[in-house]
């Protein structure tokens, strides 16, 4: 929901899907909401197919989300299989939902800024770039993007 939307923006529309759909968690209760219903409480014809997509690799089993394989990069193989999901996509969900603790967002924007600022002279790298930098963090590497995203807004000490 949150992809190049403001957060606000994002729980606005989390609310209304919520209030068309019901449990948002259920994959059956999302792959039966139709385009219009998603298009109604804020999303885009786009990324109500990507609902659809995920749901549905869900239920047909080709996404088992509680038995991902324990590889970093299989699991992010198997989550960008779906339509919609890149691998920035399956690394925040690794990170996040699942707690692995070596992946690394290198694409992600305020990562890579704020590596910039305190690595390479304000430069923003690349993301390949960033990702041979942080290459020397392993097995820590999600907890450097974490540090990373909690100084990308904190005032300079």
């Amino acid at each position: 929901m949150s992809q190049q939307v403001s957060t606000a923006a994002a729980a606005s529309i989390w609310r209304k899907m919520e209030a068309q759909v019901g449990d948002l968690h259920d994959p059956a209760r999302m792959s039966l909401a139709s385009p219009e219903e998603l298009r109604a409480a804020g999303l885009s014809r786009m990324k109500a197919s990507y609902v659809h997509s995920l749901a549905g690799h869900v239920l047909d089993g080709s996404l088992p989300l509680d038995a991902l394989p324990a590889d970093d990069e299989e699991a992010i193989r198997l989550l960008s299989s779906v339509k919609g999901l890149g691998r920035w996509s399956a690394e925040i969900y690794l990170l996040f939902a699942e707690g692995r603790g070596d992946v690394f967002p290198a694409g992600d924007l305020a990562v890579q800024v704020q590596a910039g600022r305190m690595f390479l002279d304000g430069e923003r790298p690349s993301e390949k770039a960033l990702r041979t930098l942080a290459d020397g963090w392993r097995p820590h590497r999600g907890t450097a993007a974490l540090f990373l995203w909690h100084c990308y807004n904190a005032p300079p000490l």
